[in-house]
């Protein structure tokens, strides 16, 4: 369990400005977008429990270089889309292939027999795209829910290298029959002014915040792998690429190498994009070559190492506008588990999307034991919204908002605390006094662990006069997390 402590984070914010316009949007305490100030409280990192192996990588058409997968959810059916790859060669080779598996829970997966692409001698397979190199080596799908979309483009992707010329689209009715959109590629390396890109995973989706497509892909910058992120109006015409930056709140973000980004609106507040991303440490050896044999590992695939950390990023302002990624915590969010097969060159690679497997959880899935025989899929799992928290030890501690508006009757908390821990909220005018009935005193102290729990005053539980107008929330907590909060109608 990590943290980051601040007894005052940034100025507190003026009354003429501004206020943040948060609706009634879900906010999660995973940056400190929100914050004005903090004392005897921290933003905290959760650690995702893991839950054992979702896939093995073990058809003769997947094996151990099987990777970059993508989770997309389709209604009830949760969709896997990973790249097979049984032989170590040149990256989009003819030997990769694009594969799907389906389930229904996130918990047992299986793998349809589509019979659309003859490999290794059979067309009993889940193969939805063969013969299509380089596009197959990172292949990368998702559901497009931009209002009126053509049926026969309700998911779409992209994929390729610098040497296939670009990322080329694609367009599929259900995941299973692809179609390429346009016969060139639509980000192309002319595009791009960096010495190398397109050979991870290219992560592109439809916005409903920015309302428009984005894709999110790494680059080489000075020799390090970094993220730069695109824009488009129809997945056809893209804007020349604007690279990431990084910032903490309290000292410089580190520049380190980003292997994948999985960059993604999170399912239950899209405004806000979660990234649990790949962290590559290259020349950094942790396996004797003893150990190495031991595990059967390739022999080009154990000289470094890498694990999984959580950033987020908000849509950007205006065209060209400089896009941040929040490293709000500098830890990994992911580590490598016990024994020597998780600490290969290329494994704990995240795949793309969080998802919902359960009432009250989410899971995320990292590619693990890389060019091994023993390669699969892996699920971890969290509370929903429990990426981090709010939190505050025995001895208490508060946070209060920088002014806000808002839209709705009830404050609704996702919080958890001890049987002697508790959270109180109150409500303060845009100079920081308490409002009348909402004040501290007024507050019913929260005691337990829900999802969505309203908040009740003296008064009761109704906001409505004060909608509209800009108010500081104070968080008073004692031995308690809270995750997410949002007013609700």
């Amino acid at each position: 369990m990590l943290g980051v402590s601040l007894l005052a984070l940034n100025q507190p914010v003026n009354a003429a400005d501004k206020p943040l316009d948060i609706g009634s949007r879900r906010e999660l305490f995973v940056d400190h977008f929100l914050i004005e100030k903090l004392s005897g409280a921290q933003l905290h990192l959760h650690t995702p429990r893991d839950e054992g192996i979702a896939l093995k990588f073990d058809q003769p058409w997947e094996g151990p270089f099987s990777g970059y997968v993508t989770i997309v959810r389709d209604g009830g059916r949760l969709l896997a889309f990973y790249r097979g790859k049984a032989v170590s060669d040149r990256d989009g080779s003819t030997n990769e292939v694009t594969c799907c598996a389906v389930s229904t829970n996130g918990v047992r997966w299986t793998r349809p027999d589509v019979g659309l692409f003859g490999v290794r001698g059979t067309k009993k397979n889940n193969v939805v795209l063969a013969d299509a190199s380089p596009v197959t080596h990172n292949f990368c799908p998702f559901l497009d829910t931009r209002p009126g979309v053509a049926p026969d483009e309700r998911f779409k992707a992209l994929g390729g290298t610098m040497e296939g010329g670009g990322l080329v689209a694609w367009k599929s009715p259900d995941g299973l029959r692809w179609q390429r959109m346009a016969p060139e590629p639509v980000i192309t390396k002319a595009m791009v002014p960096f010495k190398y890109m397109f050979d991870s995973q290219n992560v592109p989706f439809w916005s409903p915040a920015e309302r428009k497509y984005l894709c999110y892909f790494r680059v080489f910058e000075k020799n390090i792998r970094r993220i730069v992120r695109s824009e488009s109006d129809d997945f056809l015409r893209w804007s020349p690429p604007v690279l990431m930056e990084y910032r903490h709140p309290s000292e410089p973000a580190p520049i380190e190498h980003l292997y994948t980004n999985q960059t993604h609106p999170y399912f239950r507040a899209p405004h806000l994009y979660v990234a649990v991303a790949a962290r590559f440490m290259p020349g950094r050896r942790v396996l004797t070559d003893e150990q190495a044999k031991a595990i059967k590992v390739n022999p080009g695939y154990f000289k470094d190492t890498s694990d999984a950390i959580f950033m987020t990023t908000r849509p950007c302002e205006g065209p060209g506008h400089i896009g941040f990624y929040d490293r709000t915590f500098l830890e990994g969010f992911i580590r490598g588990g016990i024994g020597p097969q998780n600490w290969v060159s290329r494994t704990g690679y995240p795949a793309l999307n969080v998802v919902q497997t359960g009432p009250a959880e989410m899971s995320v899935y990292v590619n693990q034991n890389y060019a091994q025989p023993t390669a699969h899929l892996r699920r971890y799992s969290l509370r929903l919204d429990g990426f981090a928290s709010l939190r505050a030890g025995y001895h208490g501690g508060e946070m209060v908002t920088k002014p806000l508006v808002f839209a709705g009757r009830a404050l609704s908390l996702n919080f958890a605390t001890s049987a002697a821990g508790g959270v109180k909220v109150e409500l303060q005018d845009a100079d920081g006094q308490p409002l009348p009935g909402f004040s501290l005193a007024d507050c019913q102290e929260q005691i337990g662990n829900e999802l969505e729990r309203v908040v009740n005053w003296k008064g009761g539980s109704d906001l409505s006069a004060l909608a509209g107008k800009p108010v500081h929330l104070r968080f008073v907590l004692k031995d308690a997390d809270v995750f997410a909060f949002r007013f609700t109608p």
